[in-house]
């Protein structure tokens, strides 16, 4: 018999907790209902579909990994490619900067706060504008759950599809200067005609990522503290060459020059 690796524990004993815990609270109704704010784990016991039907044990677990464990790596590799456009396009760093400061002004900590989040405006659309050039997840997999004729095709039930969101994002029938860094693409009076389905760094339809809302509220705090504290610029020795993985990579990482800010 094989032995198991730290992580091969690490995500059982996870999933050990994580069902007696959905037990307990099974078990004992009041518990949710004496509680002043709800936690994830509370609202995917309360979720019911159209016909009242709730999730079952295993749904609700694979739901909660997701959310703790799959957007590390999607959320880590979205802040790097972030983190590089603005190094590449130094004139959006200042926009940001002008915009933190503003929200900062007159405070003694440089602490973002839940309030500020929706300022973030101009952040917002460097954010989807990054995630649309360099899409963190490499491919998005679906299962036809019956037959499906696409451009005179037709795809049988069982067929596990392949989504690929950059070639979603680059596609020049849809986007224009689709190699080109615009994050003013993505004010609300050039989206107003767009395809829902045209932008998906988070999937989309009923099945998209659970944590997309977390995910941006996320990366709006750490570019937002570290364009407040530092210049960054890239490194002109560096190799940035796409290495497609488990998520979207660089052969060689992501290598930028950090210059502390003078106030």
């Amino acid at each position: 018999m094989m032995k198991k690796s730290v992580k091969q524990k690490q995500a059982g004993s996870w999933q050990y907790l994580l069902q007696e815990t959905i037990c307990v609270l099974k078990q004992d109704s009041s518990i949710l209902s004496n509680k002043k704010h709800l936690d994830l784990l509370d609202i995917l016991l309360g979720a019911r579909d159209e016909n009242g039907e709730g999730m079952t044990d295993k749904e609700i677990r694979d739901e909660a990994s997701t959310f703790l464990f799959a957007g590390h790596d999607t959320s880590s590799n979205a802040i790097s490619w972030t983190l590089y456009s603005l190094a590449k396009h130094p004139v959006y760093q200042d926009k940001i900067r002008d915009e933190v400061d503003e929200i900062l002004h007159g405070r003694t900590k440089d602490d973002i706060l839940w309030q500020d989040l929706p300022k973030l405006e101009y952040l917002a659309l460097v954010l989807k504008e990054s995630l649309r050039m360099h899409s963190p997840a490499v491919n998005i997999a679906r299962e036809t759950t019956q037959e499906w004729e696409i451009d005179g095709l037709k795809v049988p039930p069982g067929v596990c599809i392949d989504i690929w969101p950059w070639a979603v994002h680059h596609n020049p029938h849809v986007w224009d200067n689709h190699m080109e860094f615009q994050p003013e693409r993505f004010l609300p009076e050039n989206m107003e005609h767009m395809d829902p389905f045209a932008y998906i760094p988070f999937s989309a339809g009923p099945r998209n990522c659970i944590g997309k809302h977390f995910a941006m509220n996320e990366l709006k705090v750490m570019v937002a503290r570290i364009i407040h504290r530092f210049h960054l610029e890239l490194d002109p020795d560096h190799d940035y060459t796409y290495q497609p993985d488990a998520v979207l990579r660089t052969k060689h990482g992501i290598k930028l020059f950090v210059k502390e800010r003078k106030t």
